[in-house]
């Protein structure tokens, strides 16, 4: 099969949820599969690590497209032009998005329809384009990949997409996200959280990570347990997210709360392996990586009851009304006050962690592609 691939979220140092997908899935399978020709259409240069085999082409096809106007132009023109000089049997998008004007028959990965149950955390070109045009494309593909049972349930029960159209791809997590040693953590905790205990956020920081809360919470667990835990806050600053950047600043508790900015995986696999729980409270996540980036560790969570994310953390987590800060805060505490519980927790992690891997998950994915071999 000659297969063309949107590959425009390969961004070399700045790989987020999408950009990992569509790295670890199409790495295993452009190399597990040197019988098919593949052709990576990127929308800027691109870095030579994602050129993963002989059998891809690399096609740079402007304008960049991160901006809805963009979206539509290069999706609608630029991609269109392409899948007619090259023909392929399929093009393969991972990011939500496909060109509505191309013959050509396509497979999208939806990774979550937040957008739709949590507008208002969006700028108002970005969801009215997603709101727009994510019926369409989920209309248009021939078959559609969901990261989660909940997300695919979504789509049915929001899009009335038939079942039979939508396959389920876990997400995997790196292989650097691994138990540390005693010693390694001891070193991790000394860098980055002056040698103490610390719960762990990992995300982009906007309105649907409900930060906010999270830091509320924190400001309810130290004024009712005396500790030296700290608050690690892992991330950039992402859109709408003016309050939470004054949160950090004026937090009560300001010197136990510690933010860093993005960090590659090798650095952040280390600080949510050294982490006490990782402390997950997103309103909504279609999957929820850095849940099972912990879980990889051996490092329980607390996490949201909402959407995807009791699916992913299993019995590895307090499961917590994101809502509710004082809910939130009392998990904290019981994590903190009862070693036992904790470790019962931690010992969960091995046979949950099994269950997703991104070896897995390109072998799946493969499965789908074969529904359009000729």
């Amino acid at each position: 099969m000659k297969i063309a691939v949107n590959a425009r979220f390969l961004l070399k140092g700045k790989l987020e949820g999408i950009g990992w997908f569509t790295h670890e899935v199409l790495k295993r399978v452009v190399q597990n599969h040197p019988e098919h020709e593949f052709i990576f259409i990127f929308d800027r240069p691109f870095h030579q690590d994602f050129i993963y085999g002989k059998n891809v082409t690399p096609i740079v096809v402007p304008p960049p497209a991160r901006h809805p106007i963009l979206w539509y132009i290069w999706f609608e023109w630029s991609v269109k032009l392409v899948l007619k000089k090259h023909k392929p049997d399929l093009f393969i998008s991972t990011d939500g998005f496909l060109s509505l004007s191309t013959k050509v028959p396509q497979l999208l990965v939806i990774h979550d329809l937040a957008f739709e149950h949590f507008p208002e955390h969006l700028p108002f070109k970005f969801r009215y384009y997603l709101q727009k045009f994510t019926p369409k494309f989920a209309q248009k593909a021939k078959h559609i990949v969901s990261v989660s049972t909940f997300s695919k349930n979504d789509l049915i029960e929001t899009y009335g997409v038939p079942e039979e159209k939508i396959s389920i791809v876990y997400n995997g997590a790196n292989d650097l996200y691994k138990p540390l040693s005693f010693e390694e953590r001891q070193k991790v905790k000394d860098e980055y959280a002056q040698g103490s205990e610390y719960f762990v956020f990992a995300g982009a920081l906007h309105p649907r990570k409900n930060v906010l809360a999270l830091l509320e919470a924190f400001t309810f667990f130290k004024k009712k347990q005396r500790s030296n835990m700290k608050l690690l806050i892992i991330g950039r600053i992402a859109w709408n997210a003016e309050q939470i950047q004054s949160k950090l600043q004026n937090h009560p508790f300001k010197e136990d709360v510690l933010h860093y900015d993005y960090m590659q995986v090798e650095e952040l696999s280390k600080v949510i392996g050294a982490a006490y729980a990782l402390t997950f409270v997103s309103i909504f996540e279609g999957f929820g990586i850095p849940i099972l980036e912990a879980i990889k560790c051996h490092v329980p969570s607390i996490c949201s009851n909402t959407s995807s994310m009791p699916e992913v953390a299993g019995n590895t987590a307090i499961l917590v009304n994101p809502s509710d800060i004082e809910e939130i805060g009392n998990a904290m505490r019981t994590l903190y006050k009862d070693e036992q519980y904790r470790s019962q927790l931690k010992d969960n992690c091995n046979s949950q962690g099994e269950k997703f891997s991104w070896d897995k998950s390109a072998i799946d994915f493969y499965e789908v592609i074969k529904r359009f071999e000729i």
